[in-house]
């Protein structure tokens, strides 16, 4: 089987871990072994479980780094398996691992914000986008304008600029315009 790097990105609240379960279904029917991975910062919905905002959800392993993966990874037969990870952004060294895993044959599934919520690009997800067969940008809508909103933007909590794990009470999807404040 051909492998492939798929990638869903976007804002928050843009569908990106829907399309991610969603593909990981298909992946299943074929008979593949697919092992999904998500951080563990990320307790939003479920500790255990990869959780789409509509409630969508699957068992996942919890990581917190890259390294957690490579060693689930061992003895399994490449060709064969798909590696699912969620919330990619938040995991320090999954860049190196999941393009080395890709470059030995598996299947590699990421979905992941790749802007912050101050316009930095994520490290890691710029990293894996040369890599990636495919790249499906997720947009939401935004509230304010009901047109696609392809930033997030913070709305509570702390304004530090560090990750900080939260939902539609922290942030919101905003268009070009109005996360730019362009008028």
């Amino acid at each position: 089987m051909k492998n492939e790097f798929i990638m869903f990105v976007g804002p928050m609240f843009g569908g990106k871990t829907t399309k991610l379960l969603s593909a990981i279904e298909r992946y299943k029917y074929q008979h593949r072994e697919v092992l999904v991975f998500k951080p563990k910062l990320d307790e939003r919905y479920s500790k255990e479980e990869i959780v789409s905002h509509w409630g969508h959800k699957l068992n996942a392993i919890r990581i917190d780094s890259g390294k957690n993966i490579n060693n689930a990874t061992l003895r399994k037969k490449y060709s064969n398996v798909v590696i699912a990870v969620d919330e990619a952004f938040m995991i320090p060294g999954i860049a190196d691992a999941l393009i080395t895993l890709f470059q030995e044959g598996y299947t590699i599934l990421v979905s992941s914000l790749q802007l912050s919520s101050d316009a930095t690009p994520y490290i890691e997800i710029m990293h894996m986008m040369p890599w990636a067969t495919k790249i499906e940008i997720c947009p939401a809508v935004c509230p304010i304008t009901g047109e696609d909103a392809y930033y997030t933007k913070k709305i509570g909590g702390r304004s530090d600029h560090q990750i900080e794990i939260g939902g539609s009470e922290m942030y919101q999807p905003r268009t070009h315009s109005k996360f730019f404040k362009i008028t």
